[in-house]
């Protein structure tokens, strides 16, 4: 047997060539599926509701997946809408989707699968030893989930219920990547390692290319092993880089794990077939004895302005680490002179974060550290309200385009800023707060599906 699985890019709104999804089309795959979001831009999205990518650049690459389902009569799949998989982004997905559809005319039966989690359904697992920490995973309580949204990452159970009442177009909330494009295998009698390790391989579209592009693969996954295949003629994949993708996003590159079971990748066998395409043998799933099914959270901790700066004299960005202590002393007692008790010192953070001295990897730097020509500075101002933030900000960059340099006499510059005023609002700031498994009594309870004829 042979199951053909498209996938057009690495997320909705990403975009693709238009020649890649014809030539994609005209393979005739069996599924069209797709990821539209993920937590690899942090907690914002989860937390806000908003999505990372705009609507336009969502509407055009959903218009010509769905122009392409109508033309090939298979599945079309989107998993995570809105880029966090909440409730609102299903229904933001499902709007662009009947717009495409009112504009061209197409007909057909859409499942919407929604995965935000009941707060007091949460407390009772929790209460019930049914919620268990990853690591790392922050303390979870009553008062964390009351204060988080939280939704579970869906296997493929939902998907081909769905699929099962009919769904020619699934919009789904947060799902897994590899659930979206393994479901219509499973589904077709397809071997399970290999059709969740040819899902993992393929679940950021070309981004296992030699050149990763936001661009479409295809996955033949037959009787003994899975192929992968650019849609792009003049991209290719190699052994290294299709190998290479089981390690995204994982700990460890060959167990990896999902709702049903693990993907065994270790005795997994990479060949090359042509210049431009890899085969894949070897590769097994183990079931798992509990079922589970990841929660993600993520909580508001307050608003945030930010000041950005950068420091050409290596005197001045030299004596940092000695002058920034002193600098916070500084600000709390401004602080605490302006507010009182109305802003505690645990209610709000100014953080300064060198860019060129350490930023990046802090205590964690392994590379010794020279004297850099210039560094980046970025003050970063979190307090329980946008007005409190700009307002501490405000001194905050005062204060620190004149600190008292070692070696210098008199009032001196030691930041540039690049605006004026040098102060932006960033808005509302999100944690994630949830990192946990949940035990459901069976893999569809948590979920909610809506059908609906467009």
């Amino acid at each position: 047997m042979e199951v053909r699985v498209l996938a057009p890019t690495g997320v909705i709104g990403a975009g693709f060539k238009v020649s890649s999804l014809q030539r994609g089309v005209s393979l005739r795959p069996h599924v069209i599926a797709c990821d539209a979001g993920s937590t690899d831009s942090g907690p914002a999205a989860l937390g806000s509701g908003t999505p990372k990518l705009s609507r336009d650049a969502c509407k055009r690459d959903l218009r010509l997946l769905l122009l392409a389902r109508q033309t090939l009569d298979v599945p079309l799949i989107i998993g995570s809408c809105g880029t966090s998989g909440r409730d609102v982004g299903v229904d933001w997905m499902a709007d662009i989707a009947r717009e495409i559809a009112t504009e061209e005319g197409l007909h057909f039966s859409l499942a919407l699968i929604y995965a935000d989690q009941s707060s007091q359904r949460l407390k009772e697992r929790l209460a019930l030893g049914q919620i268990q920490p990853l690591v790392p995973a922050p303390p979870l309580d009553a008062q964390v989930i009351d204060s988080s949204h939280i939704v579970a990452m869906m296997g493929t159970e939902p998907l081909s219920a769905a699929l099962d009442a009919g769904a020619q177009v699934i919009l789904a909330g947060r799902a897994s990547d590899s659930a979206l494009y393994a479901v219509v295998p499973e589904r077709m009698g397809a071997d399970r390692g290999l059709t969740w390790h040819a899902a993992k391989t393929i679940e950021c579209g070309a981004a296992c290319c030699v050149t990763p592009a936001a661009d479409g693969l295809i996955a033949y996954i037959r009787d003994d092993h899975f192929e992968i295949e650019p849609l792009d003629l003049d991209a290719q994949v190699t052994p290294l880089s299709v190998a290479a993708h089981t390690l995204y996003e994982n700990s460890n590159p060959f167990l990896l794990t999902e709702p049903a079971g693990v993907v065994d990748t270790e005795h997994a066998v990479y060949h090359p077939t042509s210049a431009r395409s890899v085969r894949v043998s070897g590769s097994d799933f183990h079931h798992a004895s509990t079922y589970s099914l990841k929660l993600e959270g993520a909580q508001l901790v307050g608003y945030q302005s930010v000041v950005i700066g950068g420091i050409r004299d290596p005197k001045i960005f030299m004596a940092l680490e000695a002058l920034l202590p002193k600098a916070q002393l500084y600000f709390q007692a401004r602080v605490a002179e302006l507010y009182g008790d109305r802003l505690k010192p645990q209610d709000y953070d100014i953080d300064f974060r060198i860019y060129g001295r350490g930023a990046v990897m802090g205590p964690l730097e392994v590379e010794p550290v020279g004297v850099p020509t210039e560094v980046g500075i970025l003050i970063t101002v979190t307090a329980p309200s946008q007005e409190l933030a700009s307002q501490i900000a405000k001194f905050v960059s005062h204060v620190s385009a004149h600190l008292p340099v070692p070696g210098y006499e008199g009032l001196i510059s030691t930041i540039a800023y690049p605006f004026s005023p040098p102060e932006l609002e960033r808005g509302p700031t999100y944690r994630f707060s949830v990192n946990h498994v949940l035990l459901p009594h069976n893999p569809l309870e948590v979920f909610r599906t809506r059908m609906i004829e467009v």
